[in-house]
């Protein structure tokens, strides 16, 4: 943290003021006027001099330090909190102007709030990223007033850091309830057979009413005396690509995002919910050529790699130039 011995006054200082040039002006025709206004004006240098001591005799009245989730989610509303201590003796009012990265574009992002002794105050705010990439927080300036409220001190706490806008995750993790039956049958909450109309096989059962006579074993049903059918079950394992244009039309935007953007988050929902369901996932993106090529496996860090590719996919050059010409 670093501190400011920089003095700021505040709007009150400036009424006051106002009424004591008023005072003296009136002094002219009235003379009590100007000898209240002496007087008001002795009072006034001595609540600044009192207020400036109650703000700057210690250096450590104040922490406030900012909470950020590992990373961001793009095209959704991501918490932001800000913490702030009052160790001063008294209650404070705080104005408090976060540096949010420049790719939101605010310049007037600012919260007040008062803070009563050894109190605390939570800033919570929410930040819509609407670009994949790195963002950069820079510190937090804190603006403190005692109940005097003539003079503010300004802290500034060095809360630096980057944080990486990453595909929607937040949705991903949404649309993971699709899948949602597998979950529940490896948690051993329930048993659900699903019956697929593929060939894959599965094992063989005795046959019970309802079952489709075409999958009758006969070998199987002379071994055993009964009828035998077959099981065949969904198919598994098999090879699911996301296949991304990242020619010049997907840059158009869209409540905020591009094509591009809608396409990626797209795609890892549909990634994760494959590999949800034991499927293999894998990326494909092209342009005027075949760029990225992820082969579609089932491995532990498969949705890891996806990730990573996805958060680093842009147009290409040459694209960017035709919408430019």
């Amino acid at each position: 943290m670093r501190f400011s011995k920089t003095l700021y006054f505040t709007r009150n200082l400036f009424i006051i003021l106002s009424g004591l040039v008023g005072l003296f002006i009136a002094g002219y025709v009235w003379p009590l006027a100007f000898a209240i206004g002496k007087i008001s004006l002795l009072a006034l240098l001595a609540a600044t001099i009192a207020d400036y001591i109650l703000l700057f005799h210690r250096d450590k009245n104040i922490f406030a330090r900012r909470a950020l989730p590992e990373k961001l989610s793009n095209g959704d509303e991501n918490d932001i909190k800000v913490f702030i201590e009052n160790h001063y003796r008294f209650p404070i009012k705080v104005k408090v102007i976060d540096e949010i990265p420049f790719q939101f574009q605010l310049r007037d992002f600012n919260y007040g709030a008062t803070i009563p002794i050894n109190g605390n105050y939570v800033i919570d705010y929410k930040l819509r990223p609407v670009k994949r990439g790195s963002y950069s927080f820079g510190g937090l300036n804190i603006y403190v007033a005692s109940p005097i409220g003539i003079v503010n001190r300004r802290f500034i706490f060095d809360q630096q850091a980057s944080v990486p806008v990453y595909p929607s995750f937040m949705q991903m993790q949404k649309y993971e309830l699709l899948a949602i039956s597998n979950n529940l049958t490896e948690g051993g909450i329930k048993k659900q057979r699903k019956l697929g109309q593929s060939t894959e096989f599965e094992n063989i059962r005795e046959y019970v009413i309802g079952d489709d006579p075409r999958t009758i074993n006969w070998r199987a049903t002379a071994r055993k005396a009964d009828l035998m059918v077959n099981h065949f079950t969904d198919e598994k394992s098999q090879q699911v690509y996301c296949v991304i244009d990242k020619g010049r039309t997907m840059q158009m935007p869209f409540n905020g995002l591009s094509l591009l953007d809608y396409a990626v988050n797209a795609s890892l929902v549909l990634s994760n919910i494959a590999l949800k369901k034991e499927d293999k996932a894998g990326i494909i993106t092209f342009s005027d050529k075949i760029g990225t090529i992820l082969k579609a496996e089932r491995k532990r860090s498969q949705m890891h790699l996806i990730m990573d590719i996805l958060y680093n996919q842009q147009a290409q050059a040459e694209c960017l130039k035709c919408v430019m010409q």
